[in-house]
């Protein structure tokens, strides 16, 4: 992908402030694309990690592309923000806005610290672009303080451009995205994105244009009808419980109504990692404040949902092991939230395996990216180094996170080193036919003791990304 720009003007010059998953895989993608970058961060580590080619955390790609960028000599790092300010004509913020410590409100310090540094700098026209995701309001906040601490007042200018970015997929969801969002509030600032994102809008990419409001919101809204189709499915995995239906079945069918379509329909253990959770919470604490908190009332039960499978998921493993999970040996296999990636934030997988530890179960870990950060988590829980290790004289295996190294097990080879046969399946990622073939109690959230394989809708936007161009 090579950048072109119209009327021969020079391209304009990225910044990307931040250097963590998403502004790392911006600022390299820019590069790919063709403009010169220079990342910014206030983490020493995270740029010299990035300066000699290593990724700091697993996404899979963009290793490769770093490496690509920096041998172009379109990228670089730096902590430098008066550097940065006089680098760029369009500087990307993308810094992180974790829940609140004391609240289900969103952390907005590091966003407002990255625009004050950036406002009180620049000494020529620039545009300042949000791509964090924030409670709606922020940018129009945002705009008024910057404007009144930058020399440049009004003439220095502020646009909202979210990010659809899914862990596993960031490099082809960054240069082939669904569609992009620009929040603007002149024909200047849209005109600067356009120049900016023309690589991608020459590929026939649906953009849409709007008022920096709807920009903000379009993020949230997004991950809040994900999480409560996530949600919708395991809410129907309760009452299949209480009823012997099958959740599996159930999920086929309505998959087949295009009205509702099989994307994520997908009944199992939920969701977590660092967006979706803390996200619709933040949506719901800034509707509240607005004054129309009744209107995502219903977030709160897609919340309470979701964790719910969590302790279910115990529950189902505590059955299999005959009542009590005291000195029984579970393999919990899957520690990050989603295959592809080493993020443990608000994990599922980990929370399961805290949860039976704190009942007294022997639990072995394995999870073939995140351990690592999984032990920083939680460091009293056990982590082994290999699956086989994980599954040694275990009770009980526990499939936690859908790698696929999990997912292609042999069910016999598994059988020779457990001692017993018994599995959890808390993603339906497995065949179940072939594990009770081969003399395994198989029991998955939502499905009966008796459970024989029903394949779920499939879509190959969610399989391993193929990177083209």
């Amino acid at each position: 992908m090579n950048s072109s720009h119209e009327n021969d003007q020079p391209a304009p010059r990225v910044t990307v402030i931040g250097t963590g998953y998403l502004g790392a895989t911006h600022a390299v993608c820019m590069a790919i694309m063709g403009f010169d970058v220079l990342g910014v961060d206030v983490d020493q580590r995270k740029i010299d990690m990035l300066s000699a080619g290593k990724v700091p955390f697993f996404e899979p790609g963009l290793p490769e592309k770093l490496e690509e960028a920096l041998a172009s000599g379109r990228l670089r790092f730096s902590t430098d923000f008066d550097e940065a300010a006089s680098f760029g004509d369009v500087h990307f913020v993308c810094v992180g806005t974790p829940q609140a410590p004391d609240s289900s409100a969103a952390d907005l310090r590091y966003v407002d610290a990255a625009f004050t540094a950036l406002a009180t700098r620049i000494d020529r026209k620039a545009l300042l672009v949000g791509k964090s995701t924030v409670p709606i309001g922020t940018a129009a906040r945002i705009t008024t303080m910057v404007q009144s601490i930058s020399p440049l007042g009004a003439e220095l200018e502020l646009a909202w451009n979210p990010e659809f970015l899914r862990e596993g997929f960031a490099v082809q969801d960054t240069l082939f995205p669904d569609r992009l969002v620009f929040g603007v509030s002149s024909d200047w600032a849209e005109q600067q994105l356009r120049r900016v994102f023309e690589p991608i809008l020459d590929l026939d990419t649906p953009l849409i244009v709007a008022d920096l409001a709807t920009s903000e919101l379009v993020k949230v809204a997004a991950n809040s009808f994900l999480a409560t189709k996530i949600s919708f499915i395991n809410a129907m995995a309760e009452i299949c419980e209480a009823t012997g239906a099958d959740v599996n079945h159930l999920a086929k069918a309505l998959s087949l109504d295009d009205r509702i379509g099989g994307r994520f329909l997908k009944p199992g253990l939920g969701f977590g990692g660092g967006c979706l959770p803390k996200d619709i919470r933040a949506f719901k604490h800034r509707a509240e404040e607005l004054g129309v908190g009744q209107a995502v009332s219903f977030l709160g039960e897609v919340d309470s949902i979701n964790n719910r499978r969590r302790v279910r998921t115990v529950d189902l493993i505590r059955e299999l092991a005959g009542g009590s999970l005291a000195g029984v040996r579970v393999a919990a296999l899957g520690a990050a939230f989603k295959p592809n990636s080493d993020d443990v934030r608000d994990a599922p997988a980990l929370d399961v395996a805290r949860l039976l530890y704190l009942e007294g179960a022997i639990v072995s870990v394995y999870d073939p990216e995140a351990n690592a950060n999984a032990h920083r988590a939680y460091p009293d829980l056990n982590y082994v180094g290999s699956m086989a290790e994980a599954v040694d004289k275990a009770d009980v295996v526990a499939l936690l996170t859908e790698w696929s190294e999990f997912r292609n097990a042999d069910p016999d080879t598994l059988g020779a080193l457990v001692s017993h046969r018994r599995i959890l399946d808390g993603r339906h990622a497995l065949n179940a036919n072939d594990y009770t073939s081969k003399g395994w109690q198989y029991r998955a959230l939502g499905r009966p003791a008796q459970a024989a394989t029903v394949e779920l809708a499939s879509d190959v936007r969610d399989e391993t990304p193929t990177l083209a161009g």
